[in-house]
C-alpha cells in the first residue's frame, strides 16, 4: 500500500500544502461518505413510487458497472489524485472516447440512482456538491493533462468533459 501511495504522488507534505490537489481529493471522498450515509429523517421526500426507486436501483448499478469500466480502461494510469501519472499514455478510447472524465460521470450517475432510490433531499445535495468538487478537479487535471499530451486540447475540443451538455460538467 506504501508503495503504492508513493507511486500516486501522496506525501505527508502534499497533504498540507495540495501539491498534487489532495485536497480534491478528500473533498471527493469526504462526499462520497456523505452519499454512502443515511438520509436524516427530515431529509427524506415522501415515499417515491415504486417505479422511480426502480429507476433509481437501474441507475445505480449502471453507474457502478461505469466505474468498473473507467477503472479498466484507464489501468496502470489510474491515480485518485487530480494530477496524471507521470509519464502516462493519453487514453482516448474506450469508455473515454464518450467522455473525458468517465469516472467522474459514473459517480454521478451511481450518486444519482441512490438519491432516487432513497428519496433524500440530504443526497441530492451532496450530488450537487459531489458535481462541483468533481468539476473543479477534472479543471486542475486538464491544466496538467494539456501540458503533458499536446494531443490533449484537441481530444478536449471533441469530447464531452463529464456529462454531455450539462452547464457546469461540459466546457468543450
Amino acid at each position: 500500500m506504501r508503495d503504492l501511495l508513493q507511486r500516486w504522488g501522496f506525501t505527508p507534505s502534499g497533504l498540507i500544502s495540495n501539491r498534487h490537489g489532495e485536497w480534491w481529493l478528500l473533498a471527493q471522498l469526504l462526499l462520497i461518505a456523505g452519499l454512502a450515509a443515511p438520509p436524516f429523517a427530515c431529509a427524506q421526500l415522501p415515499v417515491w413510487p415504486w417505479p422511480l426507486r426502480l429507476l433509481g436501483a437501474i441507475t445505480l448499478v449502471a453507474g457502478l458497472l461505469l466505474v468498473l469500466m473507467a477503472f479498466r480502461d484507464l489501468g496502470a494510469s489510474l491515480t485518485p489524485l487530480p494530477d496524471p501519472m507521470p509519464g502516462a499514455a493519453l487514453r482516448v478510447e474506450g469508455s473515454y472516447s464518450r467522455c473525458r472524465h468517465p469516472l467522474y460521470q459514473a459517480l454521478l450517475l451511481a450518486g444519482l440512482g441512490w438519491t432516487l432510490l432513497l428519496g433524500s433531499l440530504q443526497h441530492l445535495l451532496l450530488l450537487g456538491l459531489l458535481a462541483g468538487v468533481l468539476a473543479g478537479k477534472a479543471r486542475r487535471e486538464e491544466a496538467k493533462l494539456m501540458r503533458q499530451h499536446p494531443a490533449y486540447a484537441g481530444y478536449a475540443a471533441t469530447t464531452p468533459a463529464i456529462i454531455p451538455g450539462v452547464p457546469g460538467l461540459d466546457w468543450r
